[in-house]
């Protein structure tokens, strides 16, 4: 068989590529054969004809699955048009992508959240003047708060504001691109758990903890320790990640004063740190997985 692993082509991250090239190696370790691309190689058609085309400009033969490591949603959605297995799928990478739609993925599937807003629609060529929304969501929310970014990844994009002033000019300085308010657990101040899930099999987990951020991501600074996780932490997990439908996640959950709080699920987890921790390869279960499911 042959799989490509997707990539952005624009993305300079020596942190992605090594990722990449690492579910390369392990599918060629389990026979397959392998080919890294790049979304900007590849050129999405339409024209009368009722099936859309895909081309590669290195003329590359089609392939029967994809790896997905990027965030191109319409690349994604193209392959699954052609009939080409992506994992995970197009609407799960979204849902993951945007937080916000990840938030309402997750109503009345009694998924524990923290409580939150979502913040309204702002015209790229307007100016916040009505500021009255945001004394209802230090109503409903209190402070401090968190606010984040709809699109955002290892932490960034997301602000910790203690008083209304801050909470002003973090929404100034957002301006238009799409954001959300949640409210702030104190109990996780500076720790989470990072939990992998392949084919919805619990597969490791890690604690990650800072003791100068109140987020705990290793990017931003925390380290990372093998955690046995809770029934109740797997379970959590476990729901959350077939609710978004994804082939495989890592999730991260919070530490609430009576019981795990899910934060986020990531449809392109990082593997390397917790294989660093947990001495775990996680590409192995996730190509392991593709094999038994492409059959």
């Amino acid at each position: 068989m042959i799989g490509w692993i997707l990539y952005n082509g624009q993305l300079n991250s020596d942190k992605i590529y090594e990722l990449v090239l690492w579910l390369k190696k392990t599918g060629e370790d389990y026979g397959l054969e392998m080919k890294v691309v790049k979304n900007n190689e590849l050129i999405m058609l339409f024209d009368e004809h009722s099936q859309p085309l895909l081309k590669h400009v290195k003329n590359y033969d089609m392939p029967d699955f994809v790896i997905s490591w990027d965030k191109d949603i319409p690349l994604c959605k193209h392959f699954e048009l052609l009939g080409i297995k992506v994992y995970n799928n197009a609407e799960g990478i979204h849902l993951c992508d945007h937080k916000g739609a990840m938030v309402q993925a997750f109503a009345y599937e009694n998924i524990r959240i923290p409580k939150t807003i979502l913040a309204p629609m702002v015209y790229s060529n307007s100016e916040i003047t009505d500021f009255t929304f945001y004394e209802y969501v230090i109503k409903a929310l209190g402070l401090p708060m968190i606010i984040k970014e709809v699109y955002g990844s290892f932490g960034q994009q997301v602000y910790k504001v203690d008083s209304y002033e801050e909470l002003i000019a973090c929404v100034k300085a957002i301006g238009p691109k799409t954001h959300l308010f949640q409210e702030y657990i104190a109990s996780s101040h500076g720790k989470d758990i990072r939990i992998n899930i392949v084919n919805q099999k619990f597969i490791t987990a890690m604690m990650r903890v800072s003791e100068t951020d109140f987020r705990a991501n290793i990017t931003a600074g925390g380290h990372a320790l093998p955690y046995e996780p809770t029934e109740a932490e797997i379970q959590l997990a476990l729901k959350s990640t077939e609710i978004l439908n994804l082939d495989f996640a890592g999730v991260d959950l919070l530490f609430g004063e009576d019981g795990p709080i899910l934060c986020e699920v990531n449809g392109n987890p990082h593997f390397k740190s917790i294989f660093e921790c947990t001495g775990i390869d996680v590409s192995k279960n996730i190509v392991e997985y593709i094999l038994e499911d492409m059959r």
